[in-house]
């Protein structure tokens, strides 16, 4: 694993730094951004460089959306999609267009060590690419299933229901993998690296968490509304949206601890539905580098297997009594040809003037912050 070889000092101590030949200014590197722990910028900063060779794979050609927490993970946050105007000239930008803003947002490429580094120095903790790269961006490379406990189900209770999604994928001959989303779930990843786009994955991992809600309604739910997530697992099929992102596999969390989402086994995540012990899936940045030198990057694959999702409608056979018409629906979805207005609604954002007020309301808050 790679080091900054930056050096520890007062707070208010800058130090200038040359990484792969590019010259960073770092600061407040004994800025204090996890109190409970007394985890650092300056470690934050170290653990995203000695993880980059695992992390940078998954993030490159990606658009980046960075969550910063200038004072800390007890403080305020703020989402930050458009680049910065004071990023250095060598980090590099991908325009896409936002509907929701009528214009293009350029969003950061984190592709290189450096880049990824002037990032964890704005106190970016939370990273979070797109399922698309910026050159394909209606093209998701990955269909994703995040499991949500609502208390009292915790990570113990995702397990299970991870293993039921494997299953599914498993019947269809797919591999799919699991990482912790570094907070209170477990996500599950199925590759796919060839040409499908996301009227074609949404409505299948849409389907695909109905048919859970149905052969397992004592524990599942695929219903967004939160009273309803009570001791249940949310199978939250949303996030296969152009419009969205999902956290990055070793992305450190804001977290009262410095957890991060880390990659899993399957071994893994049946030991845990086994023991009933929440903890066994909870790893800090000093846990996941060591995890990473020894088991490599266990998320490799996501980058790079090809699979091809089936038909929606095959979904039926993988558990016929529980298939209702609302799978013929979703399938028809995908299949029926959309007219032009379908097309121009549903590329409507429902709250956009909600975004424009948070991007407002985010911008007063970067003035304010000093990082």
């Amino acid at each position: 694993m790679q080091s900054t070889g930056i050096k520890r000092g007062s707070v208010s101590e800058s130090q200038l730094v040359e990484i792969a030949g590019r010259k960073l200014k770092l600061s407040n590197l004994d800025k204090v951004l996890y109190p409970a722990t007394g985890f650092t910028k300056g470690q934050v900063i170290d653990y995203y460089a000695r993880i980059a060779p695992a992390l940078l794979p998954h993030l490159a050609g990606r658009p980046l959306t960075m969550k910063r927490y200038p004072g800390g993970v007890d403080a305020e946050f703020f989402f930050e999609k458009n680049a910065p105007m004071h990023r250095p000239d060598w980090v590099k930008t991908a325009p896409i267009w936002s509907h929701g803003n009528r214009r293009n947002v350029n969003y950061i490429l984190a592709n290189d060590l450096p880049t990824l580094i002037w990032i964890a120095n704005l106190a970016a903790l939370e990273l979070h690419p797109s399922l698309s790269l910026a050159k394909n961006i209606e093209c998701p490379t990955m269909i994703v299933f995040d499991l949500d406990p609502g208390p009292p189900a915790n990570i113990v209770q995702c397990a299970q229901v991870g293993l039921w999604v494997r299953e599914i994928f498993d019947h269809f001959g797919l591999r799919s993998f699991a990482k912790t989303s570094g907070s209170k779930g477990l996500q599950i990843y199925v590759p796919l690296n060839t040409p499908t786009s996301y009227d074609v994955t949404k409505p299948f991992a849409h389907a695909l968490a109905r048919l859970l809600e149905q052969e397992h309604k004592e524990l599942i739910v695929s219903d967004m509304k939160k009273q309803l997530r009570t001791n249940k697992v949310f199978v939250d099929w949303s996030q296969n949206d152009q419009h969205k992102t999902t956290v990055s596999v070793y992305s450190l969390r804001a977290r009262e601890r410095p957890t991060v989402s880390t990659p899993v086994t399957w071994d893994e995540v049946e030991h845990i539905l086994k023991k009933k012990d929440p903890k066994l899936l909870v790893f800090e940045a000093d846990q996941v580098l060591r995890r990473t030198e020894k088991m490599g990057d266990l998320f490799e694959p996501v980058q790079k297997l090809k699979q091809r999702l089936p038909d929606l409608a095959k979904l039926a056979s993988v558990a016929p009594e529980a298939a209702t018409v609302d799978l013929a629906a979703e399938a028809e979805k995908v299949t029926a040809p959309r007219t032009k207005a379908q097309k121009k609604t549903s590329q409507k954002q429902p709250a956009r003037k909600e975004l424009a007020a948070m991007e407002k309301k985010n911008a007063s808050r970067k003035k304010a912050s000093r990082v």
